[in-house]
């Protein structure tokens, strides 16, 4: 039952990421791409920055004594907005969309492969391999 709500929540999430796709390109457009990523940016540090303030247990002091290359994820999250802002408009929503995942899921293959970034290995098998390819057949079909 927890996995599925789990996973019912990154559902959620992702379709959010097509409405916020939706948003980015017609703001991106009207203010300019880099300031409709920093209005994006900003919202996000504000909300964030309210739910430190009323979080139990916030271990914000723990974070600069990190290895800096995991606050590296801080770079891809802009250039991930940017690439929204600019290709929504131009080639789709959706074909934004898939060729994003077609992305995140090749990468994340290599990933759970090597257990790369600290994370558990998986071994990638046929039926990832195939998971891939049909995303690639659905943006070519897109």
């Amino acid at each position: 039952m927890k996995h599925a709500l789990i996973l019912l929540g990154v559902l959620i999430a992702g379709m959010g990421l097509s409405v916020e796709a939706g948003l980015l390109g017609p703001l991106g457009e009207q203010v300019g791409h880099l300031s409709a990523t920093l209005s994006i940016f900003m919202v996000g540090a504000l909300l964030l920055s309210l739910a430190l303030v009323f979080s139990p247990n916030p271990k914000l002091g723990t974070l600069f004594r990190q290895p800096r290359w995991l606050l590296t994820g801080g770079i891809l999250g802009p250039v991930y907005v940017i690439v929204l802002t600019l290709a929504a408009p131009l080639v789709g929503i959706g074909m934004t969309m898939v060729g994003i995942l077609c992305g995140q899921v090749g990468a994340s293959l290599f990933i759970d492969h090597f257990g790369w970034l600290g994370s558990e290995r998986r071994k990638v098998d046929g039926f990832r391999v195939g998971a891939l390819v049909m995303i690639l057949a659905a943006m070519w079909l897109m």
